[in-house]
């Protein structure tokens, strides 16, 4: 059997490889991270958004309360959806 020779082109090729493969653990490490980071951020986000609509909700609920207590309701004609066409000209 023949010695380990360093200048084999089977080795200097296998050699690459590993360095290339190891490159790409490490960037594949990277990326992990990094979406663990994303879904972590967005799900902060998801939970603030829910958050502002819920407000936002009873903000609305108020407003329309409001609106009935001081008899501040659009045109009937505005509410059933009908056009309004004015009749001056």
């Amino acid at each position: 059997m023949k010695e380990y020779d360093p200048n084999n082109f089977t080795h200097i090729y296998l050699r690459r490889i590993d360095e290339r493969t190891k490159k790409m653990d490490t960037k594949m490490d990277r990326l992990g991270h990094d979406m663990h980071d994303i879904k972590m951020r967005l799900t902060g986000v998801e939970n603030n958004l829910a958050g502002v609509q819920r407000r936002i909700d009873r903000l609305e609920n108020r407003v329309e309360r409001i609106e009935n207590r001081l008899d501040l309701r659009e045109d009937a004609m505005f509410e059933a959806g009908e056009k309004f066409e004015d009749q001056h000209d």
